[in-house]
Formats: structure tokens, C-alpha cells, sequence
């Protein structure tokens, strides 16, 4: 007798010529066991071999059927639920909830106050002490601005100090000789008055000479650009040798703390109060939301333009004047809000699977928290919906 063949039969034909052949009928183990029945009773009932053929061929029969429940039991393979077999995701019902209204402005990185570094005179700028960027402090020389005219007045009015001095000098000396005089009879009462009148006439023309160099003095000093506040030099534009008139800006500082300033129509703003917490991307759409507090709604109204500050101390203050993206709440409003997890985006297009079959296209916006969307268009309120299915994986 041949050995057990390695490829099991695949239909009854196969299992009824090995039986004629006189070889040990193999049972397929993979087969189901009601047609491995078909099989053993037509191999019973087809013309047998020799009685020594069938004694071997009966003990190997057997030993596979003895072996048949434990081989289908241990090598069938485990089926995978259907889409439909799985348990149902949990459902979410979309409804209409108060919101506050957040409405989208630009924001300008400043600070609360400007100080203008001015000439208090006029003439050429000799000296520019600082430039663009440059911190300084409050009363600090950025520059100065000096007029000829000045210096010569100043010269003057010394000379003019000189011959007061020399007149209060002679007058006091005529003063002393005079009241000698007057003690031992030599001269009357009427002439001791008149020389201590011509004293004091001195001593008043020597005052107003030095006040008047004092002044011109002053005048001179008054060259010196101080600068307003300590901060840092934003504009310093002004090149050295121009002619400048009084009053003229020569540098740009900064002033105070640092503020977000925004505008806004004047009829949005009746929401908007001093101490309301907004939210500001510094670094973009894309960027994280930092909140901050309103600290100052000014009362003037300029164009229909309400202005606002808004504490920026945890923001840079290397570029002032950048504009930023600002989100101040203007009132409440109606909206259904759901979380992000419910919405699924193909080809730029979101859509919201309902829990009755189905998807529909939804347009979303960035809703009130971190994980949430606001459903503008597709949904409406008591509508049921499940997460999005994920995507079957293709056969390996």
C-alpha cells in the first residue's frame, strides 16, 4: 500500500477512486463534517478491496474521523464582524445653544502713549545722539540744536553784567564815603539820600543784566533735545545739519505699557467693557490663542470708531505698529456647536455622518473651544449623528 498522499481530494470522485485503488481514504479536515458524511457513505457502499485492504483502510478511516472534530475545531479560521455586526457608535444630537458673538478685527501692537522728542528752539542740528531702536531714558540728550544768534546775545548781555557790577561797586563806595560825611556834619540829610538811592538804582541795574544773561543762558540750553519718557526710539528721521523751526519733532518714543489697540464701529462696541477678556492669534491664524483683558475703552467716538486697548504684556515688543489678528466679543447669538470628532474632511469638503444613514456636506467654523465647531450650513437643531466611519483597509 502507498503512502498517505500530501494533497487531500477536493470532491467525491477523488474519495471514491482512492477507495477502488484500495488506499486509505483521506478525510479533508477543511471540508464541513456533513460532507465528509457524503463521503464515508459512499465509500461504504462502493465495491471494496481485499479483506487485509479493508482491515488497513478501516483503521485509518477511523483514525481520521477521530481526529476530524479537534482538526475543524482548532484550524477554523476566526470570521471578522461585518460593518453592520458592530456595535453602534454612540449617537450625538446637535442643538441650538447661546454663544458669544466674536467678531474678527486687526489689532495693532502699540504702547498707551507717544512721547515726541521736540526742539524747544530753533536752529541747526549739530548733534544726534540715538537712532532707530534705541532704548533711552526719561529727560536723557538725544540731540542738540544750536543757534549763533543766541550765543551772541548771551555774550552781550555778560558785557552788560560786567558794567552793572562796576556801577553797583562805584555806588556802594560814593554810599560809604557819603554816610562818613553825614556822621560829622559835613553833609545834609538830602544828600545821603540821594546816594543811597543811586546804590540801590545799582544794585537793581546789576539784577536785571544777570537775569538777562540767565535768560539768554537758558535760551541757549534749550538747544538740547531731552527725550519725554524712558521707552524706545521708534522714528529719528531728522538728519544731522538741518534747519529746524521750534517745535519740530526730531525723535519718536514710546510711552507706558503695552497695548493692543483695536477699532471697531461704534454700534458692536456697546458690548465691549473695560476688564472683557478677548482672544488674540499674535503669530497667525495658524498660531496659538492667547486671551487678555480690555483695559480701557476711550470714550471719544472719531469717524464712528470705537478705540480700545487691550493688555499685551506677554507679547514682544521688538516690532511696534504690528498688526496682529484680534477676536472681541460683541454680543450673544444662537449656534449649534459639536465637537470636532463628529466632522470629516474629503477634498476640502467637511461632512457629518447621521445616525438615520448617510452623510451630508456641512460648513464649519472654528467654534467657542478647543475640540469644537460651529455648524453655519447643513445642520439643523435635533438632528442625531455618529462619528465618521474610518475607511476600509485594503486586502493584503
Amino acid at each position: 500500500m502507498s503512502e498517505s498522499n500530501d494533497v487531500l481530494p477536493l470532491s467525491l470522485t477523488d474519495a471514491l477512486t482512492t477507495r477502488q485503488k484500495g488506499e486509505a481514504p483521506i478525510v479533508d479536515v477543511r471540508r464541513p463534517a456533513k460532507f465528509n458524511k457524503r463521503i464515508s457513505g459512499a465509500l461504504h457502499r462502493s465495491p471494496g478491496p481485499s479483506p487485509r485492504t479493508k482491515s488497513v483502510t478501516g483503521l485509518a478511516a477511523a483514525a481520521l474521523l477521530a481526529a476530524l472534530p479537534l482538526a475543524s475545531c482548532g484550524d477554523k479560521p476566526e470570521s471578522t464582524p461585518t460593518r453592520a455586526e458592530q456595535p453602534a457608535a454612540s449617537a450625538f444630537v446637535a442643538e441650538s445653544e447661546t454663544v458669544i458673538d466674536m467678531k474678527p478685527v486687526a489689532g495693532e501692537i502699540t504702547t498707551r502713549d507717544m512721547g515726541e522728542a521736540v526742539a524747544r528752539t530753533g536752529g541747526t542740528l549739530i548733534r544726534l545722539n540715538v537712532r532707530e531702536g534705541d532704548m533711552v531714558r526719561a529727560g536723557q540728550v538725544l540731540g542738540v540744536v544750536q543757534d549763533a544768534r543766541i550765543g551772541l546775545e548771551t555774550a552781550g548781555y555778560t558785557a552788560l553784567v560786567r558794567a552793572a557790577e562796576a556801577e553797583a561797586e562805584r555806588a556802594e563806595a560814593d554810599l560809604a564815603r557819603t554816610r562818613g560825611l553825614f556822621e560829622k556834619g559835613v553833609y545834609a540829610r538830602a544828600r545821603l539820600d540821594q546816594v543811597e538811592a543811586a546804590a540801590r538804582a545799582a544794585r537793581g541795574n546789576l539784577d536785571a543784566a544777570r537775569a538777562q544773561r540767565a535768560a539768554s543762558v537758558e535760551m541757549g540750553a534749550q538747544g538740547a533735545i531731552l527725550s519725554p519718557s524712558s521707552g524706545r526710539v521708534l522714528k529719528a528721521e531728522t538728519p544731522l545739519g538741518s534747519v529746524v523751526m521750534p517745535g519740530q519733532s526730531i525723535a519718536t518714543v514710546t510711552a507706558g505699557p503695552l497695548v493692543v489697540r483695536v477699532q471697531l464701529p461704534e454700534g458692536q462696541a456697546a458690548a465691549l467693557r473695560s476688564g472683557s477678556v478677548v482672544q488674540m492669534t499674535p503669530d497667525g491664524p495658524a498660531g496659538a490663542v492667547v486671551e487678555a483683558p480690555v483695559t480701557q475703552v476711550y470714550p471719544a467716538v472719531e469717524a464712528g470708531q470705537v478705540v480700545a486697548d487691550i493688555d499685551a504684556s506677554g507679547l514682544s515688543a521688538a516690532l511696534i505698529g504690528r498688526r496682529i489678528g484680534v477676536r472681541l466679543p460683541v454680543g450673544e447669538r444662537q449656534a449649534i456647536i459639536i465637537p470636532r470628532r463628529f466632522v470629516s474632511t474629503r477634498f476640502g469638503v467637511d461632512y457629518i455622518r447621521l445616525a438615520r444613514g448617510g452623510e451630508t456636506p456641512v460648513q464649519t467654523a472654528p467654534g467657542p473651544d478647543a475640540g469644537t465647531v460651529e455648524i453655519l450650513s447643513g445642520l439643523v437643531a435635533g438632528d442625531r449623528i455618529v462619528p465618521p466611519v474610518a475607511a476600509a483597509r485594503p486586502p493584503a
